[in-house]
């Protein structure tokens, strides 16, 4: 759901909860696609289609990436788990099916390679916590002796989860806030999700929070600041990839590499790129236009904005030429039909 009826429901409610010390939210995040990766060339296949270094995971550690097409543009972005005897990904709602078949016609690309892809469609489900208080609520339903202290961030094990077998927690999300999404068998979720909520310090949240929560820490939402026309260094992701003269930023060899690294390993230019805007008196929404300081030429679109709970402020995230993408740069956007005084900022827009 966008947002939970009742006292405390509402997306300005549920928002400010997951901001608040000891308190935790819970999502349901079941639309998100789980797949799990087989086969001896797993890491190297999945090399082939995302920019991230996953055969240099360690076990139980977890990378964001990007999945690219032809022309460099990300088709996704995706959370991608060294599980030991497989690799764990998960992959967005909206885009899971385009995502696989894009995969399957890779993998009858790559044909010499060994690899299996195991779509998680009905048995398994998706949930999130997330808040100051995520680690001792989640603490209660994990087995006696589970080492959460030095569960650091972007890690991830299976696990039993109040009593049920074959589940997987890992520490991440998508708020800015300590959390965990975990991962349990299809028919175990219901009572999960109830026993969770029975801790008084937990709120059943909606996606309108998700979506405040997420741009106030500077994440990108795919379909809004990030689509097939997008580069990871237009997206300011190019550190997904890795750090200069790293091992995939030299050899490249994923999909539409030759549009975002050059020869030597360093990111081609771009004319645009991906900033925070702030300073506004009203609230820029997706397409509002941007222009320079006098209000004349334009140079970007919004493609996020909502007035953020936690600074009572209005923020955005969008896209500008490049030449005018450094903080502090004055722009003015058109809401509503007139022109308002904003900066470009850097993000996250609230720390964690």
């Amino acid at each position: 759901p966008v947002l939970y009826k009742g006292e405390k429901g509402g997306v300005m409610k549920e928002h400010v909860w997951c901001r608040s010390d000891g308190k935790a939210s819970l999502f349901d995040v079941s639309h998100m696609g789980q797949i799990r990766w087989h086969g001896k060339d797993r890491a190297e296949f999945l090399e082939k289609v995302v920019v991230g270094d996953i055969a240099g995971l360690n076990d139980g550690s977890s990378c964001l990436s990007v999945i690219t097409n032809e022309k460099g543009g990300i088709m996704d972005d995706t959370v991608i788990t060294n599980a030991g005897d497989h690799i764990y990904m998960v992959v967005n709602g909206a885009t899971k099916f385009g995502d696989m078949k894009h995969f399957e016609e890779q993998m009858a690309r790559f044909s010499d390679l060994h690899v299996e892809m195991e779509y998680l469609e009905d048995s398994m489900q998706l949930l999130a916590i997330q808040g100051p208080g995520a680690a001792a609520t989640i603490e209660k339903i994990l087995p006696a002796g589970f080492d959460l202290t030095n569960m650091a961030f972007m890690q991830g094990t299976e696990t039993t989860l109040d009593g049920v077998e074959g589940c997987r927690i890992t520490r991440c999300g998508y708020t800015g806030e300590d959390g965990f999404e975990i991962s349990m068998p299809w028919e175990s979720a219901p009572a999960i999700f109830s026993k969770l909520l029975e801790d008084p310090s937990v709120l059943p949240t909606g996606l309108g929070a998700r979506d405040s929560l997420r741009l106030e820490a500077g994440l990108c939402l795919y379909g809004n600041d990030l689509d097939e026309t997008t580069t990871p260094i237009e997206g300011v992701l190019g550190w997904t990839i890795g750090p200069p003269k790293s091992r995939r930023r030299l050899e490249g060899g994923f999909v539409g590499a030759e549009h975002i690294l050059t020869p030597e390993g360093k990111f081609q230019k771009v004319a645009r790129k991906r900033v925070g805007i702030k300073g506004m008196k009203a609230p820029a929404r997706q397409g509002v236009e941007i222009f320079d300081a006098t209000g004349e030429r334009p140079i970007g679109k919004v493609t996020s904005g909502t007035f953020s709970p936690t600074l009572k402020a209005p923020i955005a995230m969008g896209y500008v030429e490049t030449s005018s993408s450094k903080a502090g740069a004055e722009v003015s956007l058109k809401i509503r039909g007139k022109m308002q005084k904003a900066e470009i900022t850097k993000m996250p827009f609230v720390g964690a």
